[in-house]
């Protein structure tokens, strides 16, 4: 005998801040958070890589903490202040010092992982500006890139937090 099928969860409207504004979003209750950046919102620069949390591409910033958007339900976002790749975008359109340090150490191949980068290494420097190399690179092992070899990465990313540090004082 089979159980019958639940019905699915009514939508929700939830309220957050996405990039430094306030949103509302109506969500399924199967819908991740993923889902509703990539889908609802179009923002398309979180990726969509491997739905179990391994690959790191989907990387945003929660609430100041790195987070996998491919495995965390949408509700979680009620209330939460949320940053994606996008988010990082200056007022005068250049890039923020964590993507100019990738590009200038030449650790931006195919692009498809970068974002997820970025947004774990904005998180860690934010909370953590000078973090040691085994911070550094513990953060940098959530991740997987299959162009560029972990070296350029690694190194993009120290001179990102020396960019991150040195805007810090200038400010």
């Amino acid at each position: 005998m089979t159980e019958p099928a639940k019905p699915a969860p009514a939508p929700k409207t939830i309220s957050f801040t996405l990039n430094g504004r306030p949103r509302v979003a109506v969500i399924e209750g199967w819908e991740k958070i993923l889902d509703v950046l990539r889908e609802d919102l179009n923002l398309t620069g979180t990726k969509h890589g491997c739905d179990d949390y391994t690959c790191g591409a989907c990387t945003i910033v929660m609430d100041g903490d790195a987070r996998k958007a491919c495995v965390f339900p949408a509700a979680k976002l009620e209330g939460a202040t949320v940053l994606t790749i996008e988010g990082l975008r200056r007022p005068d359109g250049s890039l923020h010092p964590i993507q100019r340090a990738l590009i200038e150490a030449g650790a931006v191949q195919c692009g498809f992982c970068i974002p997820g980068i970025v947004m774990e290494l904005y998180a860690l420097f934010t909370k953590t500006p000078d973090a040691s190399d085994e911070q550094l690179r513990a953060a940098l092992a959530k991740h997987y890139c299959r162009c560029t070899g972990y070296e350029a990465i690694y190194e993009g990313a120290k001179l990102a937090q020396r960019y991150m540090k040195e805007e810090a004082a200038a400010n």
